[in-house]
């Protein structure tokens, strides 16, 4: 053991404690296990709880070794002292005694917990802490609890198997009241499914206890647990998830869980389809994942089928046109598998006009006529009148001896199996994307020339043979993509994890060019959510890689090839038309001859993400599949970053104070950041000037001004414009300028999405 650790802790010496800091990180970084084990020791002691020098040597101490092994990077050397050590503050008294006022070992437990499990992505490690961590949970130190829950579920994302021994303590930590731990279980639930099952009825009751994102929690951990088709499991969920229904919050995520059910138990869904339809009423957004259910318990067997069938139909006529692929998908596959209930005429039921509400209107009355679909003859005559019926009350239905415009339900977008909702939508000019539950238009076919000329003018082709062959055989776009969708797919996946897709993007002209002015919100919008109802905007000079990456994107949505038909691509490439230099490739020739971005451009977009620290305020988070905001993606800075869901950073900077470049001139200030604001301390520098605060929501960015160099990794200028004024900062070191950036960034934002959220209040 290093001279001096021997003499602070062998003779309890405070008076040189401090001198710890004065040796370097590696000097003592070999004499860090056999002090932890004489910590340990002297914590021990019978007197330790009322010796106050003996506490404040092990507290010095412990902060000087945790440090070091930062530094040093020597965590897996010196963990199982370290988890020795914290072990031992198990036997004795963890309870505060007063209001925020730990014990001496709990106050050691405080701080060995963050040394250690910080290092959740570190196996080893966590294979020794775990079993130790899980006992701090009914020790009644409700901080030191929050805390580990915080560092618990970190760890479920990178190694649950290592909790999933422990789940029963985890549950009943979280029926004590701990819902924080509700994050893990969905991840341990294939692990160990057993205890959560036992106690399900339980935590389902907390569900109105808990704050939203919680809740969502427990909604994941149910379809999780109705993926393993378990009846139990099923006979509980199914009564919770449809009485938490009315709740638009989370109406969306528990219809995908009684999907989920649908697909293989559909006959326990039966008796709430009354509820159901009820709820289609009041959301009708959700129709389409209820369609699902419904054309599920339809399948079962007849009688079902045609219990079903009129509340499908009346949605059809009823429904917008977003609505209405799935809508016909669900009615001709349960037609399809019972034929006696539309008889031999199905087939040109479907196909008798391009009106969904004459379609509806026929189903209808079919659907109403007698059950029994014998004597053809009698079918033949029906069809007849229907046709003849519809065909003077709509206008659009010619009689059934002419040829006709179909819808083809074979060929209608397939966004029937699995994404009923497209991430785009148009505005009148086309000029714009936005989030939307609109999707695809159907694919019209055209089969005689005998059209009135409006109906030729909108979908013949000029080739001859288009009119007896489907629009996709001509579409060479689609073709192209049918070739090639395996690849567009894994390499839309791949491109995600690096490259976000906006939200939102507004094609607008410039003094040179136009610009693409691109809208990006969180996927999760948490409670600390940065941007759960602003957005966080890049204006990029080169908006057709950003097309082409929208594109793709919207490709790998769709199990099959998009047509030049769909209505989102005829959104970007109207988004393509006005970036369109004259004489440049259209929009079709572009996707089909460079499928994929050139590896420069998407540097080049990388960069200028890079470039406006979006990757400061943004992350690919693996778990969820999608990018989301700082503060979602790190839960745990909640309590670290945050007070009182603000951030919070204090320090010394030097700002510039001259403008030019060649002028190296800086002052030194004391600077606090917090809420709103970014302001000087009086009276902790020697000059302080009398000058007004940063006010945060009028930043317009924060960009960094120094030179990367090869030996360092991180920048340590950085310069905040507002809408007047610009400020350049410089830290002490890279590390302490990463800090600063990232939590002004997140400041930023939440500043923004503050006032965001009071102007909407005010409307």
């Amino acid at each position: 053991m290093h001279q001096l650790f021997r003499l602070v802790l062998g003779q309890k010496d405070l008076s040189r404690a401090g001198d710890l800091f004065s040796l370097d990180d590696s000097e003592i970084e070999g004499s860090l296990t056999e002090a932890l084990e004489q910590i340990k020791i002297i914590s021990s002691s019978s007197d330790y709880q009322t010796n106050n020098n003996d506490q404040a040597v092990v507290e010095i101490c412990i902060t000087r070794i945790t440090t070091a092994i930062r530094e040093t990077e020597s965590i897996e050397k010196h963990a199982k002292a370290l988890v020795g050590l914290w072990d031992s503050c198990l036997e004795h008294n963890l309870r505060p005694s007063g209001k925020d006022e730990d014990t001496p070992h709990g106050k050691i437990a405080s701080d060995i917990m963050s040394c250690i499990l910080q290092n959740y992505n570190r196996p080893p490690v966590m294979a020794l802490a775990i079993p130790i961590a899980v006992k701090f949970l009914h020790r009644g130190n409700k901080e030191l609890c929050r805390n580990m829950s915080n560092y618990l579920s970190l760890a479920a994302i990178t190694k649950a198997d290592l909790l999933a021994d422990h789940t029963e303590v985890i549950v009943k930590s979280i029926l004590q009241g701990n819902a924080m731990l509700l994050r893990v279980l969905p991840a341990v639930y294939d692990k160990q499914p057993q205890p959560i099952n036992r106690h399900l009825t339980e935590l389902l009751a907390l569900m109105s206890q808990l704050e939203q994102p919680e809740q969502y929690h427990l909604l994941r951990l149910l379809h999780v647990a109705a993926k393993r088709k378990q009846p139990e499991v099923v006979q509980k969920c199914i009564p919770f998830l449809i009485g938490h229904l009315k709740d638009s919050t989370h109406n969306d995520v528990i219809l995908s869980i009684l999907i989920e059910i649908a697909g293989y138990e559909p006959v326990a869904l039966n008796s709430f389809l009354p509820m159901l339809k009820e709820i289609a009423e009041r959301f009708p957004y959700l129709i389409g994942q209820m369609a699902r259910i419904y054309g599920a318990v339809g399948h079962v067997d007849e009688e079902r089928a045609r219990s079903c069938l009129p509340f499908l139909v009346s949605q059809l006529a009823s429904m917008e046109h977003s609505f209405h692929h799935i809508l016909l998908l669900e009615i001709k596959s349960i037609t399809d598998t019972f034929s006696s209930i539309l008889g031999p005429q199905s087939r040109d039921i479907f196909r008798m006009s391009n009106s969904f509400t004459a379609i509806a209107k026929l189903l209808t009355r079919q659907l109403e006529t007698t059950k029994a679909r014998s004597d053809r003859s009698k079918s033949l005559a029906l069809h007849t009148a229907l046709t003849n019926d519809l065909s003077s009350e709509d206008g659009e239905v010619v009689e059934s001896g002419d040829t006709r415009a179909s819808i083809s339900l074979s060929e209608i977008d397939p966004l029937g199996q699995g994404h009923d909702r497209s991430p785009f939508k148009g505005d009148t000019d086309g000029s714009q994307l936005i989030n939307s539950s609109v999707s695809h238009p159907s694919i019209i076919h055209i089969e005689s020339e005998n059209l009135p000329e409006t109906v030729k003018e909108n979908y013949q082709e000029e080739t001859p043979d288009t009119t007896s062959r489907p629009v996709e055989y001509h579409d060479k776009l689609y073709l192209h993509l049918k070739e090639n969708l395996s690849k567009v797919k894994a390499y839309a996946v791949e491109m995600g994890k690096k490259i976000p897709v906006p939200d939102q993007c507004t094609i607008e002209d410039s003094v040179r060019s136009c610009v693409a002015k691109l809208f990006f919100t969180c996927s999760l919008k948490g409670h600390y959510c940065l941007y759960s109802k602003s957005s966080f905007i890049l204006i990029s000079q080169e908006p057709q890689p950003w097309i082409q990456i929208m594109f793709l994107f919207q490709q790998s949505l769709f199990p099959e090839p998009l047509s030049i038909q769909s209505r989102s691509v005829q959104f970007l490439r109207a988004l393509w038309e006005k970036t369109q230099a004259e004489g440049a490739h259209s929009f079709e020739t572009a996707m089909m001859e460079s499928t994929f971005p050139q590896q420069k451009d998407l540097d080049q977009v990388q960069l200028h993400l890079e470039e406006v620290r979006f990757f400061d305020v943004f992350g690919f988070s693996e778990a969820a599949g999608a990018w989301q905001c700082f503060m979602c993606n790190n839960p745990e800075k909640a309590t670290v970053v945050n007070q009182d869901g603000q951030p919070l950073i204090e320090g010394k900077l030097k700002e510039k104070q001259v403008r030019w470049k060649f002028i190296k001139r800086w002052k030194t200030r004391y600077f606090t950041l917090a809420g709103n604001q970014l302001l000087f301390q009086k009276g902790k520098s020697k000059d302080d000037p009398d000058d007004s605060p940063i006010e945060l929501s009028k930043v317009q960015s924060v960009k960094v001004v120094a030179k990367k160099r090869r030996d360092r990794s991180l920048p340590r200028a950085f310069e905040i414009f507002t809408d007047n004024k610009s400020y350049v900062f410089k830290a002490k070191d890279e590390k302490n300028a990463e800090e600063w950036l990232q939590c002004i960034n997140v400041a930023v934002a939440q500043a923004k999405e503050r006032e965001s959220r009071e102007v909407t209040t005010y409307l």
